[in-house]
């Protein structure tokens, strides 16, 4: 079956424009022309499409999208190159993962700090009384939060983002 440029941008939901980028980009030489210069896709070629969106949205920089696509285009010889580069890919992005969660752990602290403070009327009562320097035991009070609530899983989570604090802290200190 051949599909239009259109039909390829429904299919995997990105703009006609984004599909013209990769093209100019270099990162669709498998993608033949018909006798008028428009792209005829097929379902080969949509599958390769899904590879580059799915490496886009993983944030693959396009050099190493082209990199993927030309040792594809190889064929077998490159099999274990192609493994190596989305094992690469596939730590970075789990790591990103892992840093978005501990940042959204550190704003549902947040969000709990400013949730008790409201419910307070002011913010005093994270202070150290007569200052505006948070309680250095408040995120143990959020730790007693967490508890109560059952939310162990955001414990454990929180407890991984204060460790880290702690980490970079100490080697920070380190290294001056």
């Amino acid at each position: 079956m051949s599909y239009s440029i259109g039909q390829v941008a429904d299919k995997l939901g990105v703009t006609i424009d984004t599909i013209r980028y990769y093209d100019k980009s270099g990162l669709l030489p498998f993608v033949k022309r018909n006798s008028i210069g428009r792209r005829e896709f097929t379902d080969n070629d949509l599958h390769l499409m899904r590879t580059i969106v799915c490496l886009k949205n993983a944030g693959v920089s396009v050099a190493d999208i082209a990199t993927f696509i030309a040792l594809r285009l190889e064929g077998d010889t490159t099999l274990n190159d192609r493994y190596q580069l989305l094992k690469t890919h596939e730590q970075e992005l789990q790591q990103r993962i892992t840093d978005l969660q501990d940042t959204m752990s550190y704003l549902k602290f947040k969000e709990w700090y400013y949730e008790t403070a409201t419910a307070a009327g002011h913010e005093d009562i994270h202070f150290v009384p007569g200052t505006n320097e948070v309680l250095p035991g408040l995120d143990q009070e959020y730790d007693a939060y967490l508890k109560a609530t059952g939310q162990l899983v955001e414990l454990s989570r929180f407890a991984n983002v204060k460790d880290y604090r702690l980490r970079k802290r100490q080697s920070l200190a380190v290294s001056v």
